[in-house]
């Protein structure tokens, strides 16, 4: 049977548009409206088990790009069989080559081993001096355990090589222990006196999160230690500190760096060990990070008085805890509605 010109074109064009949607169905992208970051883009890597930044980031990006300006894209950690959102496999995030284009890397990655060629896209990014915002566990993003020949092995969490790995010696720690009890202790944020006047903590004024203060005991003599961690007796954000040396001194929770890589550029860095998805639930964190992702693309003079880090839609974190994921998830369910 004789197939018309006409019909082959369409056919076709149904194909090309089926691979764009393959392409985009690997992260879901969030188009800036108006606000200083127009035209700069946002790449946030969403991969961990534990503390839900497969729900975290997105809501994190949809106030970046509707409240801010900013092109934001989230990548995630995908099951490759059907392409859903699964923060249980380690070893695939094929949307990371969005960082080709991106301005800013936001991370929320524990234990990850990506394949060399998508962990080249990260590597690249990273060496050509672009900034990095880093979340709880992405002090400990990378650990390989399957392929200790690859190129990137370096960056383990636990690296001998290079001490630390991508955490140590990029962020200034890699994962070292739980300061305060994990799930019984949380985690009061106090501004650093010393430098409360500057612009990432503008008008940052009470934080609090239900996980704990992790232990951080080689952060370089060059980061500047915005705010301290109290370990609080409980869960709620008026029980009261703990007594004795948990608190003495306190712990840092956020801090700023400059890293420079193999290529003697230089990355701006902003790590928090706060961050999981019930700790975004608190303004004045989202309101940190927002000042942040400002600041490391050399926005710091437009960093509002006050940011508006109000929700775009509904958001309602899981807990923390391991195997407590939403199921069957796939990044374009998340999209925001036309």
């Amino acid at each position: 049977m004789k197939i018309s010109r006409h019909l082959i074109a369409v056919i076709v064009m149904w194909q090309f548009a089926l691979a764009g949607w393959t392409q985009a169905a690997d992260g879901v992208i969030y188009q800036g409206k108006a606000g200083p970051g127009r035209g700069k883009h946002i790449v946030l890597l969403a991969g961990d088990e534990e503390y839900r930044s497969e729900e975290g980031l997105p809501m994190l990006a949809k106030i970046l790009a509707v409240r801010h300006g900013f092109k934001c894209t989230v990548v995630f950690t995908l099951n490759p069989a059907d392409g859903t959102i699964d923060p249980l496999n380690q070893t695939n995030m094929p949307g990371v080559g969005a960082l080709d284009s991106a301005d800013l890397c936001v991370l929320g990655l524990r234990f990850r081993e990506l394949p060399d060629p998508q962990m080249k896209h990260f590597v690249d990014y990273l060496n050509a001096g672009k900034p990095i915002i880093a979340l709880r566990t992405s002090t400990h993003s990378f650990k390989y355990d399957r392929d200790k020949a690859s190129p990137y092995a370096k960056y383990d969490w636990h690296s001998t090589d290079w001490p630390g790995g991508f955490g140590q010696q990029v962020l200034g720690e890699t994962w070292v222990n739980h300061h305060g009890n994990h799930g019984s202790e949380s985690t009061r944020g106090v501004i650093n006196e010393a430098f409360k006047d500057h612009p990432v903590l503008r008008g940052v004024t009470d934080i609090w999160c239900p996980t704990d203060v992790y232990t951080v005991s080689h952060l370089p003599k060059d980061a500047t230690m915005l705010v301290l961690g109290q370990v609080l007796s409980g869960m709620k954000p008026t029980d009261p500190p703990v007594e004795g040396t948990k608190n003495h001194p306190m712990m840092p929770v956020a801090w700023l760096r400059d890293y420079m890589g193999e290529s003697s550029k230089t990355s701006k860095v902003f790590t928090t060990t706060m961050g999981a998805a019930v700790d975004l639930e608190n303004e004045s964190l989202r309101r940190l990070l927002v000042n942040a992702a400002y600041w490391a693309v050399g926005l710091e003079q437009k960093i509002p008085a006050k940011a508006n880090v109000d929700y775009v839609g509904e958001y309602k974190p899981g807990w923390f805890g391991f195997g407590k994921f939403k199921q069957g998830l796939k990044p374009e369910d998340l999209a925001l509605p036309r």
